[in-house]
């Protein structure tokens, strides 16, 4: 094995092992940082694999997601921080959840593995510089559209949430 095989396999590693800590844990703030660490770790693997700008979008939208959906979670809806026996499952349907997800990787592993062991890789993938060109050039419009909305939208939730949190102020 190669150097970087080896880190493919390392950050892969990481990556399976956050993300199955992320869905696995009973503490709000613990999953949304092991998902954080995933996508990191995820970030990691593309530039491994010689994908620089994939790598830097992951870090830039997915991990700065996070971060605005930790903001939006914890501070604007105050849920509890910690285990909570009102909304904690069952051990049966944790059990149940485990064995269903199990079924459906191992159904799509059947169904997708023998498709990209037959499937040739192009030569022609196009580098950082082409989609650079394509999404600053043809698709800048769209995309600082879309940044306004996203911005509009987070002022308008924490807006909202100040109002409610006045007139549930004003009631008591």
């Amino acid at each position: 094995m190669t150097s970087r095989e080896i880190a493919f396999v390392v950050v892969g590693a990481i990556t399976a092992l956050s993300a199955l800590l992320s869905v696995t844990t009973k503490q709000v703030v613990h999953a949304a940082l092991w998902l954080l660490v995933s996508l990191g770790a995820l970030a990691g693997a593309y530039i491994v694999l010689g994908q620089e700008l994939v790598g830097l979008v992951q870090l830039l939208v997915y991990v700065g997601a996070i971060v605005v959906l930790v903001l939006f979670a914890l501070m604007l809806t105050r849920a509890p921080i910690g285990p909570h026996p009102d909304i904690d499952t069952p051990p049966w349907q944790r059990a149940l959840a485990s064995a269903l997800g199990g079924a459906t990787a191992a159904l799509l592993a059947s169904v997708l593995l023998p498709f990209f062991a037959s499937a040739d890789v192009a030569d022609d993938v196009p580098g950082t510089p082409q989609i650079g060109e394509a999404i600053f050039g043809t698709w800048v419009w769209p995309f600082e559209l879309l940044s306004v909305l996203l911005l509009v939208a987070l002022i308008t939730a924490f807006a909202v949430s100040r109002l409610v949190l006045q007139r549930e102020g004003e009631l008591r």
